[in-house]
């Protein structure tokens, strides 16, 4: 935490008026910076980031989402209802990325989570599911597709769909606060939640510096140089798992087999422009798989993927290759071009 906090807020202070504050949500630390404004006015626009984080903690983050919980409950009803308001552009923006993503972002596979006891921030080490089970779920094939939404009224003709946003839950509420401080004339600005990063301008004129980190989980694998308006996240197998008889099973769930991904130990997108697109397509590649997530990358837009496999091999976009100073230079480095045959535009 002290390295990834020197690399990202760290900056020359008597250019430029920087504030920095770090408070907890999401289960870790968040880091804040906002730069060239004082120090009053940051902290009331520090206060409302830490507000809007919060409020979207408890209402998205697995283990405290008693709204979600409801509207899982009134989407297995089949009948129609209104959906929170501050949720509408999460449930619309979300339709359109798994279709981006050829369904492999799907946020409708909330029964699977919970089957494998993947719905709490820290999973119980129990046996895996039947595969009868899984057959089961997969069967009745629950996805974004099964949604309907009218205005503000939501409804679902699949019972099967149970919504779990955990992979993008971070990436949404950052993406709230930003637009929030952007409305109080922030132009530059950076919000670190466990190593996953929004960012806006600069940090006093200089580039902000981005740790990648390591499919492990601890420490760096490169670093990278950005500004502007950026979104770094990583999908890995790290996150939510647990271990039973030695095997990791982890919560990047691939929605055609119903089992957590097995050839790649992480992926990492350097997205420029909104996060939830970032975390979306982090989580779609992690599940395309070392062969084909270049396909994936060209229909939603990445020009900037880093992934790890399980033989810590490292597979690179042109782009991220000419990016990234990487810090393991003996890790075997295999460049791969995103497709563009059919290019879609990112919502």
């Amino acid at each position: 935490m002290l390295l990834i906090t020197a690399l990202t807020v760290a900056c020359n202070t008597t250019e430029v008026p920087v504030y920095t504050t770090q408070f907890p949500a999401f289960g870790t630390a968040v880091d804040l910076s906002i730069v060239g404004i004082q120090r009053e006015r940051a902290e009331t626009a520090a206060t409302d980031v830490e507000r809007d984080l919060l409020f979207f903690d408890r209402a998205l983050y697995s283990d405290n989402s008693d709204r979600l919980l409801r509207i899982n409950e009134r989407l297995a009803s089949g009948e129609p209802f209104a959906a929170p308001p501050s949720l509408l552009p999460l449930l619309t923006h979300s339709q359109a990325l798994f279709h981006l993503s050829d369904g492999l972002f799907n946020p409708a596979l909330g029964r699977f989570t919970r089957l494998w006891g993947l719905d709490q921030a820290r999973p119980q080490s129990n046996p895996p599911p039947s595969q009868a089970a899984i057959d089961a779920l997969l069967a009745v094939q629950p996805s974004m597709d099964d949604l309907y939404l009218d205005g503000i009224q939501l409804q679902s003709d699949n019972p099967a769909v149970q919504l779990d946003f955990d992979p993008v839950a971070t990436a949404y509420a950052m993406e709230v606060a930003m637009d929030a401080l952007r409305a109080q004339a922030v132009r530059s600005a950076l919000i670190n939640i466990g190593g996953d990063v929004r960012a806006i301008g600069s940090r006093s004129g200089r580039a902000w510096r981005l740790p990648v980190p390591r499919a492990s989980g601890t420490g760096v694998i490169g670093i990278i140089d950005v500004s502007g308006d950026i979104s770094l996240f990583t999908a890995s197998t790290q996150r939510r798992n647990f271990v039973y008889q030695g095997e990791v099973y982890h919560s990047v769930i691939d929605p055609r087999s119903g089992r957590p991904t097995d050839d790649l130990a992480s992926a990492t997108v350097l997205y420029e422009g909104d996060a939830l697109t970032a975390a979306a397509a982090a989580n779609a590649l992690m599940i395309a798989g070392a062969q084909d997530w270049p396909r994936i990358a060209g229909r939603m837009g990445i020009r900037y993927a880093l992934l790890i496999d399980t033989l810590g091999r490292i597979q690179m976009t042109p782009a991220m290759a000419g990016l990234i100073e990487l810090l393991d230079t003996k890790a075997e480095q295999i460049i791969r071009v995103p497709e563009e045959d059919e290019p879609i535009a990112t919502p």
